[in-house]
């Protein structure tokens, strides 16, 4: 099946940079553009490496993909669409990328499931479904957090800043054209240290 260019993305930094690959054509399915992801990655640059990343609604693989090519230890990727999680289980297989895991799952009901905690979670959930304040509130009711998470929220620019549930801090927020997105931290980090 042919795809063309606007069906496609770029990993944009770290060991699989500037490869190009495939997405799937469903309605909804909206890539993280590059500037984004290139203004995300520098924001948790010093906490990829290592990480074990959570990517609730993987879509296009951008967030999850990058995440594991610049250096985190696990990605975990989510998606409902058969179509979705066959294309990017192939191309964790082309990338032999040992530390991804795609599920076909709902996010919500995944994060009502058995917990384990993550260090960076990416939650950009399709636009008007109303999907992030529910998903937010499980990520902080539930054990999915480790204690120094970071949590990346992106929802259409006209909603503002997103509401955080107790025990989070915003760290940093932009929009770009119809977008915006966020950096939370989970604010349970001992006292005396220096991150902001």
């Amino acid at each position: 099946m042919a795809r063309g260019p606007r069906n496609q993305l770029r990993i944009i930094g770290g060991e699989w940079r500037g490869r190009k690959l495939a997405f799937a054509d469903l309605p909804g399915l909206r890539p993280t553009g590059d500037r984004i992801r290139e203004t995300l990655f520098n924001w948790l640059a010093p906490y990829l490496p290592g990480a074990r990343c959570l990517d609730l609604f993987a879509g296009s693989g951008a967030l999850g993909l990058e995440a594991a090519s610049r250096g985190a230890r696990k990605v975990v990727m989510l998606d409902t669409a058969p179509a979705v999680v066959h294309l990017l289980r192939e191309h964790c297989a082309t990338l032999r990328a040992s530390g991804v895991e795609v599920l076909q799952a709902d996010a919500l009901q995944y994060l009502g499931g058995p917990a384990e905690p993550y260090d960076i979670v990416f939650l950009d959930p399709p636009f008007h479904q109303g999907l992030l304040q529910p998903c937010c509130e499980r990520l902080a009711t539930h054990d999915w957090l480790a204690p120094r998470a970071w949590i990346y929220l992106e929802a259409e620019r006209e909603l503002g800043e997103p509401a955080l549930p107790e025990g989070w801090r915003m760290h940093r927020g932009k929009t770009a054209g119809e977008v915006g997105y966020y950096l939370a931290s989970r604010n349970t980090a001992p006292k005396g240290d220096g991150s902001s």
